[in-house]
C-alpha cells in the first residue's frame, strides 16, 4: 500500500522544521501515519524501517545508504522514522568505540572536536557495559548529532544534543544521562520490543534506572547522588497529583515528572529487594523470551516474572506501586534515651510495608543506622546503640521508598527540597543574601550533593562580599565530575563576578564567555550575556560588529515598522518567527543596536542587541 499525503508546517520547532537552514521532522511532529501515538496507554507503535530521503545531509538512525539525490536508512531495531537534515562534520570513533560517530557542527574547533571524541569514548563504555548485562550489542550504527533544536531526543541508537555542549569543559549530566538511555533503549525497546499497557514504565522508568546504574560505575556513586536527587525533587513536584504507573500516559501532566523518576525510584527498589544479580539475570531471561514473542515485552509479563522469582511478598508490592498512587508517607519521631540505647518512633501512612534503614547523627558527627520494618499504616521503633547524644534521625536517607511527602523524614524537621529551593531563589531575588545562605547551608545539610543548593550558597555569600568562601564553593562546583549545565554556568557567572571584583575584566570575560555556552534557562542566559559586554568592554577587548549583521538589522528595523509583512517575509527565514511577524504589524518605532556579534560555525552567526521600541503608545527597551 502507498499512502502519499502533505504536512503543513506553519511554523519551525524542534519537532518539525523546513527551511533553507535545516530540515527536521522527530516522531511527535506526527509525519507519517501512526495508528497508535505515544499517548495512548500502550505507547508509540515501533518496528523496523527502511528510511528514504531525498535531500542532502540527512540523518536518521540505522545503517546509511548513500543515493543520487540523497540517503536511505535501512533500520533492523524497532524503532520510528525520523530525520534531521544539517551541515556537519563527523568525527569517527576506533577501537571501543567503533561504529559511534559524532556529528559536530561544520568547522567545529579543536576543542570541540576533543570533546566529541571524549563522548565517543563515554558512549562506547555505556555499549560494553550493557553488553556485558544483555548480551552483544546489536550491530546497528549510534550516532551523536549536535542540533539547535529538538535536543534530547533519541531512537534506535541516534541520539540528538544541544550543539553548545561542545563548548562545555566536560560532559554535562544532562547530556551524559541521556547518551546513556539511548544506549539502553538499543536492548530495551530496540532489540526486544515493548508492547502493552504501562509501558512507559519500562520505556522511560526502566531505562532511566539502568542508565544511573551506568553513571554510578562511570563516575562513583557520589555523582550519581545529583541525579538522584533531581530525580526525587521532579517526582515531589507532581506526587500529589500522580496517577498509576499502569496506567499513566503522555497526556497526563504529571507524565514526565513521574514515570521516568518515579519510575526509576520503583525499580531501584525491585532490584535492592529482589538482589542485583537476580533481577538483572531476570530481566536478560525476560528480554531474550520477548525478543521473538509477537507481544514483546510488557508491563504484565516482567511483573510476572518477578512475582514468580520474588513470591507473594511482591505480588502486594507491586499491585500497589504499579496500580495505584503513592500514598507512601514515612515519618520519624525524637530520639529518646531508654536502657542506654537511643530509641525513634516510626510511622508509615501508606498502604505497604515498608523495610528501611534509619540514620541517626550524633553530637560528635558519627552517623549510626538501624534498620526496620513498618507495617502498613502503622508504627514500629529502632533502636541506635550508641552512648553519645542524637541530633538528628533520618528515615529512609536514600529515599528508595517514592513518597507523597519527603519534608517529615527527618527530626529536627527541614524543609523539603523542593520547598527550600523555591525559598532561597526567593530570597535571592530580593537580595536577601543571609536568609538564602540560612536556607541554602540548610539544603546542604540534608542533601551535600544538591548542586542547586551549593550554587545558591555561593551566590548568596558572593552577595554578602564573601568572596573567598564563595569562590571555593563556585570552583568545586565546576570540579564535579558530572555538573549540570546550570552548575557550570552559574559558577561561571560567580567566578567571573569575582574577577571584575578583582579588576581583572579579561579573565571575567572568559568565565562569563563559558557561561553563555553553558546556560540553557533565560535567567543565566540573561546574567551571562549582559555581564560578558561589561566584562569585554572594561578590558577594552569587545569583538568587532559584523558590518553585514548591523546593516541586517537595520533593515529589519526599517521592515518592521513598513507595516508590509511581505517586507519582514522576505528577510527572515521561512517558518521561522511567525508569531513575532505577525503580531509586528502596528509598529510605530524600532530601533536596533547591535552591540556584539560572533561566528559561531560556518553558516551561524549570534548576535546580542539592544532594541527600543514604540506600539500603540507604549515605549519599551530590551535586549536580545
Amino acid at each position: 500500500m502507498v499512502v502519499n499525503y502533505s504536512l503543513p508546517v506553519e511554523g519551525n520547532s524542534g519537532l518539525s522544521a523546513i527551511s533553507q537552514v535545516s530540515t527536521q521532522f522527530l516522531p511527535l511532529s506526527f509525519w507519517y501515519p501512526m495508528p497508535n501515538t505515544p499517548y495512548t496507554v500502550r505507547g508509540a507503535d515501533t518496528a523496523p524501517f527502511k528510511l528514504s530521503v531525498n535531500i542532502p545531509n540527512a540523518v536518521s538512525s540505522g545503517v546509511e545508504k548513500p543515493g543520487p539525490s540523497g540517503s536511505s536508512f535501512e533500520q533492523s531495531l524497532f524503532g520510528q522514522p525520523f530525520f534531521v537534515q544539517g551541515n556537519w562534520d563527523k568525527v569517527d570513533g576506533a577501537g571501543d568505540g567503533k561504529g559511534i560517530t559524532v556529528l559536530v557542527p561544520k568547522g567545529a574547533s579543536a576543542e570541540e572536536r576533543k570533546l566529541a571524541e571524549g563522548m565517543i569514548s563515554f558512549t562506547g563504555a555505556a555499549r560494553t557495559f550493557f553488553s556485558t548485562a544483555f548480551g552483544p550489542a546489536p550491530d546497528v550504527p549510534i550516532r551523536l548529532v549536535s542540533v539547535r533544536r529538538g535536543a534530547g531526543f533519541s531512537d534506535s541508537g541516534t541520539v540528538l544534543f544541544d550543539a553548545d555542549t561542545l563548548h562545555l569543559p566536560r560532559l554535562d549530566a544532562n547530556t551524559a544521562l541521556s547518551i546513556a538511555e539511548a544506549i539502553v533503549r538499543i536492548w530495551l525497546g530496540g532489540n526486544t520490543p515493548i508492547h502493552g499497557e504501562g509501558s512507559g514504565a519500562i520505556r522511560d522508568g526502566l531505562v532511566r534506572f539502568l542508565a544511573t546504574q551506568f553513571l554510578e560505575k562511570q563516575f562513583g556513586r557520589d555523582a550519581v547522588q545529583s541525579e538522584l536527587l533531581r530525580e526525587r525533587i521532579a517526582f515531589a513536584g507532581v506526587a500529589e497529583r500522580d496517577s498509576p504507573l499502569s496506567r499513566a500516559n503522555q497526556l497526563d501532566t504529571s507524565y514526565f515528572g513521574s514515570v521516568p523518576n518515579r519510575g526509576a525510584m520503583l525499580w531501584r527498589l525491585v532490584d535492592r529487594r529482589l538482589g542485583h544479580e537476580a533481577f538483572m539475570s531476570l530481566l536478560k531471561s525476560a528480554m531474550q523470551t520477548a525478543k521473538t514473542d509477537p507481544n514483546g515485552l510488557s508491563l504484565g509479563s516482567l511483573r510476572a516474572a518477578i512475582i514468580q522469582r520474588g513470591g507473594e511478598p511482591f505480588q502486594a508490592f507491586l499491585d500497589q506501586q504499579l496500580d495505584q498512587v503513592v500514598d507512601t508517607d514515612l515519618l520519624v519521631g525524637l530520639p529518646q534515651l531508654r536502657n542506654g540505647e537511643w530509641v525513634s518512633a516510626l510511622r508509615n501512612l501508606g498502604s505497604i510495608d515498608v523495610t528501611v534503614a534509619v540514620a541517626a547523627t550524633t553530637d560528635r558527627g558519627e552517623i549510626v543506622t538501624g534498620n526496620a520494618t513498618i507495617p502498613a499504616k502503622n508504627f514500629a521503633e529502632v533502636s541506635f546503640k550508641t552512648s553519645a547524644k542524637i541530633v538528628r534521625v533520618e528515615v529512609d536517607p536514600e529515599k528508595l521508598y517514592p513518597q507523597i511527602d519527603y519534608g517529615n523524614d527527618t527530626v529536627p524537621r527541614v524543609r523539603d527540597l523542593p520547598d527550600a529551593l523555591s525559598e532561597a531563589a526567593l530570597q535571592m531575588g530580593a537580595q536577601d543574601y543571609v536568609k538564602a545562605e540560612a536556607v541554602a547551608r540548610e539544603m546542604l545539610s540534608a542533601a551535600p550533593r544538591l548542586q542547586e543548593a551549593r550554587i545558591l550558597l555561593a551566590r548568596a555569600l558572593l552577595g554578602q562580599n564573601k568572596v573567598e568562601e564563595a569562590e571555593k564553593l563556585f570552583r568545586a562546583s565546576l570540579d564535579e565530575p558530572l555538573p549540570f549545565t546550570a552548575t557550570i554556568a552559574w559558577a561561571n557567572i560567580g567566578l567571573g563576578e569575582i574577577s571584575m571584583k578583582r579588576n581583572q575584566p579579561a579573565e571575567a570575560a572568559k568565565r562569563f564567555n563559558d557561561a553563555v555556552f553553558a546556560s540553557r534557562d533565560y535567567p543565566s542566559s540573561l546574567a551571562a550575556r549582559a555581564a560578558r559586554i561589561r566584562a569585554e568592554t572594561a578590558a577594552n577587548a569587545v569583538p568587532a560588529v559584523d558590518a553585514a549583521v548591523q546593516t541586517f538589522a537595520t533593515q529589519l528595523s526599517q521592515a518592521i515598522v513598513s507595516g508590509k509583512k511581505s517586507e519582514l517575509d522576505m528577510r527572515v527565514v521561512s517558518g521561522e518567527l511567525v508569531r513575532f511577524i505577525n503580531a509586528s504589524i502596528g509598529t510605530e518605532a524600532w530601533e536596533t543596536k547591535v552591540v556584539r556579534t560572533e561566528n559561531l560555525s560556518g553558516d551561524l552567526i549570534a548576535a546580542d542587541v539592544v532594541i527600543r521600541a514604540n506600539k500603540l503608545g507604549k515605549e519599551g527597551t530590551g535586549t536580545a
